[in-house]
């Protein structure tokens, strides 16, 4: 029983502090995937679970809350899950579980984050000290492997050989892909006045050459900025796509593994060769591939890494030309990829790095 997506919308993609900064993650969340229902012409009593990845929310069940906020029916008690970065694409595969186990007929999967309204982060001690503020809790339990991500990012540039110019000539081209694509993104509904995703700018090289560095080869204009959104699939069965008389993308596939914690960036590269496996597929079959750019150099790496055609890598911009919501940057890649498909038909990947050196791959085809 193989599961199809036959919906995918999102929100504009929009820098912390912006016009999404009110906006809690249901009311980000409940427009986005009443959307999506209605796009699949799923009626909300159809829907047998959401699956939500969020990242840095305040815990509790985010899935519960957008759940209840769209309407939905009570019943539906929603699944919260984090994998940081991977989740978005998770959720999707966690759905496609779901349907071709037969658990489900309907479930729509996707990812909510809100850099705006996050919530301050304490950590306590044994010994009475007051609590301290974070910003990155460990993803590993060695110190020495366990960095900060743009340190990370820069000893990815430094073992790969990949520069700052060759860096900066990325984030270049990925916001001239965004500008010369449709006004309004396929995909895009409307939120708080927003069509389109206010990041994406005539990068230049004067700019790159001025941007900030953050660490070693890493500058405010080679990595992703910090961003609100959100994103959902509605992904079913063939049964129920017959039903409702359309063929959708069909979710062929898809695999998660672990690398090195210390060089996340790289690990999109096994999860990539393990969803090849899986699927019986090879890069040869790819027409179109979205790959997190969370940094240049990550999507660099993996891109050659992986023997991906950059012709058919990010092919309307990626995250370094709106941003990154960690937890919706995955299913934001997804939603990109469907609409690709829809329009030009082919197989298409999408792939995502996660902090703690783990990476999620997802192939589907038209």
């Amino acid at each position: 029983m193989t599961a199809r997506i036959i919906a995918a919308c999102r929100s504009a993609v929009v820098p912390r502090g912006g016009a999404f900064a009110a906006l809690t993650l249901d009311q980000l969340g409940a427009p986005i995937l009443c959307a999506a229902l209605t796009h699949a012409g799923i009626d909300p009593v159809q829907v047998d679970e959401v699956i939500v990845s969020n990242a840095i929310g305040g815990g509790g069940n985010p899935a519960r809350l957008i759940t209840l906020a769209a309407g939905l029916p009570e019943r539906i008690a929603g699944l919260s899950i984090d994998r940081q970065c991977a989740g978005g694409l998770d959720a999707l595969l966690l759905a496609k579980a779901m349907v071709e186990s037969g658990a489900a007929d309907v479930v729509v999967a996707g990812g909510v984050e809100s850099y705006s309204r996050r919530p301050q982060r304490l950590q306590t001690f044994a010994d009475e000290r007051p609590p301290a503020p974070y910003d990155q809790p460990p993803f590993a339990p060695w110190p020495d492997r366990d960095p900060d991500m743009a340190d990370a990012a820069d000893a990815l540039a430094t073992a790969y050989g990949i520069t700052r110019v060759d860096q900066d000539e990325w984030a270049i081209q990925s916001h001239a892909k965004a500008c010369t694509a449709k006004p309004s993104p396929d995909g895009i509904i409307p939120i708080e006045g927003q069509h389109t995703d206010p990041f994406t700018r005539n990068m230049t090289q004067a700019l790159t050459t001025r941007a900030k560095v953050i660490s070693g080869t890493i500058t405010a204009a080679n990595m992703a900025v910090a961003a609100d959104a959100a994103a959902f699939c509605v992904v079913v069965s063939a049964r129920m796509a017959k039903q409702l008389g359309t063929q959708g993308i069909t979710l062929l596939g898809g695999v998660t593994k672990g690398d090195k914690p210390e060089l996340p960036g790289i690990a999109p590269i096994a999860a990539i060769e393990a969803a090849f496996a899986k699927t019986g597929l090879s890069v040869n079959d790819i027409t179109h591939a979205e790959v997190m750019e969370a940094f240049a150099v990550q999507a660099i790496a993996c891109v050659h890494g992986a023997n991906l055609d950059p012709a058919c890598v990010n092919i309307s911009g990626g995250a370094l030309a709106r941003g990154h919501p960690i937890g919706a940057s995955g299913t934001i890649n997804a939603v990109c990829l469907y609409h690709e498909l829809l329009r030009e038909g082919g197989t298409g990947l999408a792939t995502i790095a996660a902090a703690g050196g783990i990476a999620t791959a997802l192939i589907l085809t038209a």
